[in-house]
């Protein structure tokens, strides 16, 4: 496979930068795998799991929503936030949903949207850091 170059940015920090031979996204409209030539877009992102792929190597991370920009030779993802499985804090993600299903089923008082936003991160983080083998 030809590489291209991916940036993922955060606010606080720049998460990733290398050349690679694909990613794959969580799309609005769902998975999106991005080669090199591909033709240009940006779209914006669901909270997801990312992966990278290059050589043999398959990196996987936990993200929030954001966006993907993607031209000829390069890719830039910008997000929220970005946890590779090891950064994850699994006991305080499963809080995280526990507290968040504990506000869904409450029948007032409760933004909706941003409990079931909030519960979506958890789950997410707690799927991504799976992929952490422990030695």
């Amino acid at each position: 496979m030809s590489l291209f170059h991916l940036d993922i940015v955060t606010p606080k920090r720049q998460f990733f930068s290398d050349d690679i031979d694909m990613v794959v996204v969580k799309g609005i409209d769902g998975e999106l795998a991005v080669l090199k030539g591909r033709a240009p877009l940006i779209t914006p992102l669901k909270i997801g799991k990312i992966r990278i792929f290059k050589e043999d190597t398959v990196l996987v991370a936990a993200i929030e929503d954001g966006y993907i920009s993607v031209d000829e030779n390069s890719t830039t993802i910008v997000t929220k936030g970005a946890e590779w499985p090891y950064e994850i804090d699994i006991e305080g993600a499963m809080e995280d949903k526990r507290r968040a299903e504990e506000a869904l089923r409450r029948d007032r008082g409760v933004d909706v949207v941003q409990a079931e936003l909030f519960l979506r991160r958890a789950l997410n983080r707690i799927e991504v850091a799976q992929y952490h083998k422990k030695d």
